[in-house]
């Protein structure tokens, strides 16, 4: 007899260990009870859409193009203004710093024309008439050309120097968005990440995990937005450096040989 009560008990010791929750609840009933819960798990993974739309993140009828709006916030705002005062400043670039615009064909060709008929006081107004970089490069250069050819020479030096100062101001501005895009991002990278572990940290019972996942998602996208931005300014910047560096000799080395044609055309008049 006590046999076999001792074998009843190692049977309800291995039952115990086995189920965990079989001391407390009957072997049928805790069995229905995760069979039930695999077929719910069953159901869900083979139709999604029998789960509660807002327990998966979900909305009807609310497109990702909105969802990315109502996920950047007032700091993708931020990013998008930034953005069209980028697209406006490259092409205002675009269009002012080209070589026909700091040297008119007309007005060089002009130059040369009257240089070639001895016509030294209509080549001044006409220097002082023209309202672009080499014309202004030209009028201080014969101011100084009374001197000597040394001192025009050297007007003609402080000029470029003056002209790519003043090219470099106009594109400075995309070498500080190229730089504030990812700080930008980097501030929503922290909301999106606080806004995350604040729900961590003050759900009570049950975390939810849309919560969760929408700050995640809010930090990403941010710091996507910022370094999108980034890129393609600090790449413009670059490129409208080296043409400033280019657009600055070229007028360097024609008004300088204007002044030298000028020079020698009156010393042998």
């Amino acid at each position: 007899m006590s046999s076999s009560i001792t074998s009843h008990l190692r049977l309800w010791l291995v039952v115990f260990i086995l189920t965990g929750e079989g001391w407390f609840q009957p072997l049928p009933a805790a069995l229905a009870q995760s069979g039930g819960t695999a077929a719910s798990e069953n159901q869900a993974a083979n139709d999604p859409g029998s789960l509660d739309p807002q327990e998966n993140g979900l909305s009807e009828g609310r497109s990702t193009f909105w969802w990315l709006i109502e996920t950047s916030g007032w700091i993708g705002l931020a990013l998008l203004i930034i953005s069209l005062y980028f697209v406006a400043k490259v092409t205002q670039c675009f269009l002012e710093l080209r070589e026909s615009v700091l040297m008119p064909p007309k007005f060089v060709a002009r130059c040369h024309q009257l240089i070639a008929e001895r016509e030294f006081t209509t080549l001044l107004a006409t220097a002082k008439a023209e309202n672009s970089e080499i014309g202004r490069v030209l009028t201080t250069a014969f101011s100084g050309l009374s001197i000597g050819i040394a001192e025009a020479r050297e007007a003609v030096d402080r000029g470029a120097d003056t002209l790519a100062v003043n090219l470099e101001t106009k594109i400075s501005m995309l070498a500080v968005i190229g730089s504030l895009g990812p700080m930008i991002g980097l501030l929503g990278t922290l909301k999106g990440m606080i806004s995350s572990f604040s729900v961590i940290a003050l759900s009570d019972q049950q975390m939810k995990a849309s919560a969760v996942a929408g700050g995640i998602s809010e930090a990403l996208i941010l710091t996507f937005e910022g370094v999108a931005l980034s890129v393609p300014a600090i790449y413009f910047f670059a490129f409208f450096r080296n043409r400033v560096a280019n657009l600055t000799v070229a007028v360097q080395n024609t008004a300088d040989e204007i002044v030298k044609r000028v020079y020698l055309a009156a010393k042998n008049n």
